[in-house]
């Protein structure tokens, strides 16, 4: 097992087990046991990214991607919903100070962020009416904050991100799921809440790493783009769940009698093929993660800007790394019999969750492929389109 990576961060294995142990209890609650969160918040993990100058940890970005990867060797939908409410006090540190300084006032911070552009923003006075409703609100059953993204109305229309507290909103009860059913992504409606412009910013900035507190912040940590920094997060829990299956089947290998034969299924080449391809593929995987995240962080740490053809292929990368996963996690359970399928076995749940994870649609593997080589020859690619 790993150790913890950090030393103001604590990803404990008993950490890890406790994640586990609750996974069945999770699910069925539709939502993260209050346990989960007190874990999280004494870990440290929650402030990870939020800015010192807020009292938080103000780690470098990349840090994030190992502890929600170990996570994962727990529970998919906790490491997801846990990596997301991380991830977004980073978004949050990208608004304004003043924005930064009424959000962070509430600890731990718990912001769901439905970012696709649902509702609309209406210009009124020093700020925007703010309406819509927006799926996929993972975590919102915990939440004291949440941020939507909002096309604005007008001649000159724009899309922003939209940063309420969740008493502005109301939560629609329809995450009735096959998989990743502990993250409570349920619907978020808001009806002409007004919010103050600056608890607003604009998405292209976002994008492109322009945005209030990447100047606010002395740290190239907050002039990470957001789609590379939002799609390697997201593709941590799948990576760490391929990693945590290959244990389990690694494990069984020794114990299982396949019926019928009364062999050990050790003392078959073919399982133990499958456990060796499983491995490489992983390490590959993590190679390519790393390579991504020293290119981008490099760049940054040098003063330049991340490009649009480094940052596709930064999202192409993490579309791989989910691809790659739920299929590693396919053939490892091809190979492990009829009795892992019973509801209550984590090896089916891992399946589960991974297959809902991949829909996400950052991990669109023809369209994210398509987008990388169309700017690899110089053709142009829709302004809408997520990179």
């Amino acid at each position: 097992m790993d150790t913890p990576t950090s030393g103001t961060v604590r990803i404990t294995d008993e950490f890890i087990a406790a994640l586990a142990e609750r996974a069945g209890r999770a699910e069925e609650l539709r939502r993260l046991p209050a346990e989960t969160i007190r874990d999280a918040t004494d870990s440290g993990l929650l402030d990870l990214l939020i800015p010192r100058r807020f009292g938080g940890l103000e780690a470098p970005f990349p840090e994030i991607l190992d502890h929600v990867r170990r996570l994962a060797h727990g529970c998919t939908s906790s490491a997801w919903t846990l990596g997301f409410y991380t991830l977004h006090g980073w978004i949050t540190a990208l608004f304004g100070e003043e924005a930064q300084q009424e959000a962070f006032a509430d600890r731990p911070y718990l912001a769901p962020a439905p970012l696709a552009p649902t509702g609309t923003a209406e210009p009124r006075g020093d700020g925007y009416s703010v309406s819509g409703r927006w799926s996929w609100a993972t975590g919102i059953m915990e939440a004291n904050w949440v941020m939507v993204g909002a096309v604005v109305t007008g001649d000159r229309p724009d899309a922003i991100l939209a940063l309420l507290p969740v008493d502005d909103a109301r939560v629609e009860d329809v995450w009735h799921t096959d998989g990743m059913r502990a993250t409570g992504s349920n619907d978020v409606v808001i009806e002409n809440a007004f919010v103050p412009a600056h608890r607003t910013v604009r998405v292209r900035d976002l994008y492109g790493g322009r945005t209030p507190g990447a100047s606010l912040h002395d740290n190239h940590s907050y002039r990470w783009p957001m789609v590379p920094a939002l799609a390697l997060l997201a593709a941590m829990p799948a990576l760490g769940t391929a990693e945590r299956v290959a244990d389990m089947f690694a494990a069984r290998l020794s114990e299982r009698v396949l019926a019928y034969q009364m062999v050990k299924q050790k003392d078959k080449p073919a399982s133990r093929i499958r456990l060796g391809d499983a491995r490489i593929r992983l390490q590959a995987l993590r190679g390519l993660l790393a390579g991504t995240t020293v290119t981008i962080d490099g760049i940054l740490a040098a003063g330049g800007t991340v490009d649009i053809r480094t940052r596709a292929q930064a999202r192409l990368a993490a579309a791989r790394i989910v691809n790659e996963s739920r299929a590693v996690i396919g053939t490892l359970l091809e190979a492990s019999g009829a009795s892992v399928h019973f509801v209550d076995h984590p090896m089916q749940r891992a399946r589960r969750d991974v297959d809902v994870l991949s829909g996400h649609v950052v991990f669109d593997y023809d369209e994210i492929r398509e987008i990388a080589g169309s700017l690899e020859i110089g053709m142009e690619i829709s302004p809408f389109a997520m990179v």
